[in-house]
């Protein structure tokens, strides 16, 4: 699959043609932990809503299912302008900085240090209406291997 150009508006893409939005996205999510041997899944809904700084808000929710617990499961996140139309600053709700998300080759792969382990992201463009992540954790509490693929639900 072709990249897209440094000229490509992540910001669009995400919300779609609906501009301001919401940009309405189905997830599935595979969840391996590779210390255990234990497998579970994801899916859900991720809808990116525009905010007033010119970002947007990112809202999941969904299913989990895991050896140990099944059941509702949601998380939020905002992404803000980067300085850059391809790429997004990801943010926790409460202001933390979190990764950059872009697909662009010199931008596709971030990480995170959450004490004491490390997430290592890489975004993977598959055309206008499909999109996957892969975050591989790795540390001395978590050795994980999460992989989600988003398809947008809307007409476009």
């Amino acid at each position: 699959m072709n990249l897209p150009s440094p000229e490509f508006d992540l910001r669009a893409y995400l919300l779609g043609p609906g501009d301001p939005g919401p940009g309405t996205w189905s997830v599935d999510r595979d969840l391996l932990d590779r210390s255990l041997g234990t497998r579970g899944t994801f899916s859900g809904v991720v809808r990116f809503v525009s905010t007033a700084d010119g970002g947007l808000s990112l809202r999941e929710e969904g299913t989990v299912r895991w050896p140990s617990f099944a059941g509702p499961a949601f998380r939020e996140y905002l992404l803000r302008p980067s300085g850059r139309p391809d790429a997004l600053d990801v943010f926790f709700p409460d202001g933390r900085p979190f990764h950059r998300m872009s697909f662009s080759a010199e931008a596709n792969l971030d990480r995170h240090w959450c004490d004491p382990d490390t997430y290592r992201v890489t975004y993977i463009f598959e055309g206008g209406h499909r999109f996957s992540y892969r975050w591989d954790v790795t540390g001395p509490r978590k050795d994980l291997l999460l992989t989600s693929r988003l398809t947008r639900t809307e007409d476009a």
